[in-house]
């Protein structure tokens, strides 16, 4: 089974980090209700909070929240619903997901 990893990394009281969350959430919810779309590929998330390492802080401190799919930076600032579906039903099928 293959699986798409997710982090997004961001930090406590960053509200666009809050709305990252929730379009995340809503996607995942999307595909939960139609798993037939990832062709059996299981997806995961992993949060970072960008105060916790220097890496990431000096990375992405002024493009928080930053979403990476499989380790490569998908968006930043603003998930876009719609964009995320495709990378990950692309990711599934075989596709590059980025």
């Amino acid at each position: 089974m293959t699986t798409i990893a997710l982090t997004l990394i961001g930090k406590p009281g960053c509200h666009l980090c809050d709305d990252a969350e929730v379009a995340i959430a809503d996607v995942l919810e999307q595909l939960a209700a139609d798993p037939s779309v990832l062709n059996g590929t299981t997806v995961t998330l992993e949060h970072l909070n960008l105060l916790d390492s220097a890496d990431l802080m000096a990375r992405y401190s002024e493009e928080i929240p930053v979403l990476l799919i499989d380790g490569k930076v998908h968006n930043y600032w603003r998930i876009d619903r719609p964009r995320l579906l495709e990378a990950l039903v692309t990711a599934a099928n075989g596709g590059s997901q980025a």
